[in-house]
Formats: structure tokens, C-alpha cells, sequence
């Protein structure tokens, strides 16, 4: 079964026969908890909601399926399945090696939660998989990586990256919100676990808050299953169905998505306006050739430097029109934002370097007309 079938079909196949009415959409199973007729024996498998959902557990088979791994599990947020992750694998006095410039929530859990119980975090250049490599200690459990990155679209070499997890038995956790598993699916690249803000493309209408970890490894998915039930940090029904619906069209918006942002990029790199753009689609991005090898396509984020200081960002931004200045991303509206006083403010207060400058815009690009996008930027450039 390809993509953008099992993207509309998985999770949700009709049942027949006695107790089922053939839904070709699956029900929100609001129940907290389910009768069983035996004491031992939980009817279908359910006992009770934190556990297990039918419609939540709908939404992670097809996670799962279009990531191309064995298991999904969803949670009530992005940050909520990274901590799942982090508490199921790490002990104290444990260490991650980490990419240099990461979503600033993430930052903030490894360096003022993940501190508090001695576990240790180096951050590097992974644009260099030597750097990844060298900062390996004896104590190291976890490659954690973004590609491309949140907010300067770097990328890493999936490949070679998890080829060095495993020469050091190790484990590979890739954040792929950016892409989706329509453009990259890093299970196949050989990473060990996939983690998505499902808030973001996978939902794709700005109303979720949710997020997945995906894997194929038997002993990882019991751990962190473990947690997920121990922790209770899990995914609503109606919030799994959400996803479940956007997920139908996660194909279709995705290629609108990409096509905007290029034309967009394209657009900025020609402006006099702007003073540099980020976009693994454009030639002139230093990783165009990586993107293309382990990307199917190349998103609908990209920032670019304007010419002047944050001041000048900061009266673009609050001029522009159709755009919405909000933090986010992924939706089907277009947003802006001013990564060094929003998203990533806080991140300097953490130690962390990531070289952010301060007149650098964020943008996620919709899938209104592009002939409207352009002209709104036009219109704002004016007012700068």
C-alpha cells in the first residue's frame, strides 16, 4: 500500500458482523474505562483509556505505518513524547549528544529538567558527523538530532549519523516534524526512533496539541509503552481523531506546502531586501545535496535574514498581512515569526550557542495562493 492511500485507509477500516456498524470513520471512543466479561480477559484488548484507546490506537497504527516502522504511540503534546522518551531510556548519570540548534522547547527540557537528575547534554555541529562522533563519552546513551533544524534549516546525515549509534551501541532519536514522513522517514535511514510535534504538519489545522513517537525496535516500544501508561501523558480521543482527519490530506497539503515555500524562497533570494535564505530546496543551501539524497522533498519552512537589525524584522513582521505573527508552525495559514524574540528567546539562558541572528524570520509557509504570499511580502518590504 502506498503513502497517501495508507494515509487515508490505515487505523480505519470498516468492521462488520455482530457489534460493529461498518464506520468508515472510526468513532471517539470517549469511555475511560471498558466491561470485560471475564476478570482476566479486558474485552478487545481495552481496559482502560490511559492504557489503550481504540481511536487513539487507530491514529498509532497509521503513524506508524507511514513511517515505516512496527509501533506508534501518540501523546498530549511534542515535549510530552520527547520526556517519554528520555524517562523510558536515560538513567541518572547518563549523556546525549545533541544538534547545536534544536526547538527551543527541547533545550529547555535537557537543560533545566533533564539536569535535575544528572544527566548530561553536549551540544554540536551535527552538520559535521565527525563532530557527533567525537563528543561521544563512555556514558553516552542517546544521539538526539533534528533535520533540518528549528529555526536555520541544517541538516544532518541520518545515515551516517545512526551508522555511528550503532558502531557505539548507542540509540538514534530523530525529530522529523519538519519534513513529515511524506519527505523523509528516517526508520529507513536507520535511526532507532522517530519524535513529531503531530501539533504541527500532521495535523495540519492549528488545532491539536499532540505528539508521536515512532519506532520498529521491540525492546525501545515496550519501554517507552511503559511510560506512556505509568506517565499518562497520552493523546485524548477527540485530539487523536483530529489527527486521524488531518493525516488524510498530510499528502496532498504537503506538496502545496513545498511548492509555496520554493517559490517563496526563490522570490527572497532575488530581493534586495533580504540578506540571506534558508531553504534545503534552493541550490545555494550548503546541504542542498544532502537534502536531496535523504529527503523525498524539501517542506514548507524556511527563514531568511533581512537586511538592517531586529528592528527592521520586527516592523516587517508586524506589517505583513495574510501572514500570522504566532508562534508555530505546519498549518494549512501561513505564520511569521522572530525566532531570537519568540521561539528561541530563551534559549542564550541555557548556554546554548546557536548562532541565531537577530534579524532572521521564521516562516511557515501555507497553502494560500502563492501570487497573495508574495504580494503581501512586497507590501511589507515597502514599509521597512
Amino acid at each position: 500500500m502506498r503513502f497517501a492511500t495508507k494515509a487515508i485507509h490505515v487505523g480505519e477500516e470498516p468492521l462488520f458482523g455482530e457489534g460493529h456498524s461498518g464506520d468508515v470513520i472510526i468513532p471517539i471512543h470517549l469511555s475511560t474505562t471498558f466491561a470485560r466479561l471475564e476478570v482476566e480477559k479486558p474485552t478487545g484488548g481495552y481496559e482502560y483509556s490511559r492504557t489503550a484507546n481504540p481511536t487513539r490506537s487507530a491514529l498509532e497504527k497509521r503513524l506508524a505505518s507511514l513511517e515505516n516502522g512496527k509501533y506508534g504511540l501518540a501523546f498530549s503534546s511534542g515535549l510530552a513524547a520527547e520526556a517519554s522518551v528520555l524517562l523510558a531510556l536515560l538513567n541518572s548519570g547518563d549523556h546525549i549528544v545533541a544538534f547545536n540548534d534544536l526547538y527551543g522547547g527541547t533545550i529547555r527540557l535537557f537543560n533545566k529538567v533533564l539536569k535535575n537528575f544528572n544527566i548530561e547534554v553536549t551540544y554540536v555541529d551535527a552538520q559535521n558527523p565527525i563532530n557527533v562522533k567525537n563528543a561521544i563519552k563512555k556514558n553516552t546513551k542517546i544521539l538526539w538530532m533534528e533535520t533540518p533544524t528549528n529555526p536555520l534549516l541544517r541538516l544532518c546525515d541520518i545515515k551516517i549519523i545512526s551508522q555511528i549509534s550503532k558502531e557505539h551501541n548507542l540509540i538514534t532519536v530523530i525529530d522529523n516534524t519538519f519534513m513529515t514522513p511524506y519527505f523523509q522517514r528516517p526508520l529507513e535511514l536507520g535511526a532507532d526512533i522517530v519524535v513529531h510535534s503531530t501539533t504541527k504538519y500532521l495535523n495540519g489545522h492549528s488545532d491539536s496539541i499532540g505528539g508521536a513517537i515512532i519506532t520498529s525496535n521491540d525492546t525501545l516500544y515496550e519501554k517507552i509503552k511503559f511510560i506512556q501508561n505509568a506517565v499518562g501523558a497520552i493523546l485524548s480521543p477527540f485530539d487523536s481523531y483530529l489527527v486521524l482527519r488531518g493525516l488524510k490530506t498530510l499528502h496532498v497539503r504537503m506538496k502545496e506546502h513545498e511548492a509555496n515555500a520554493l517559490k517563496l524562497a526563490q522570490y527572497l533570494e532575488q530581493s534586495n531586501k533580504v540578506e540571506r535564505v534558508f531553504y534545503p530546496g534552493l541550490p545555494s543551501h550548503p546541504q542542498h545535496q544532502l537534502a536531496k539524497s535523504q529527503m523525498f522533498g524539501f517542506g514548507g519552512m524556511l527563514s531568511f535574514t533581512i537586511k538592517g537589525t531586529k528592528h527592521q524584522a520586527k516592523k516587517f513582521v508586524e506589517n505583513i498581512k495574510i501572514f500570522s505573527l504566532a508562534e508555530s508552525l505546519g498549518g494549512v495559514e501561513s505564520l511569521i515569526e522572530i525566532p531570537s524574540l519568540m521561539t528561541h528567546s530563551a534559549v542564550t539562558e541555557y548556554g546554548i550557542q546557536t548562532n541565531i541572528p537577530e534579524n532572521l524570520i521564521r516562516v511557515s509557509v501555507g497553502i494560500e495562493d502563492i501570487n497573495d504570499l508574495i504580494d503581501a511580502f512586497d507590501d511589507a518590504f515597502k514599509k521597512i
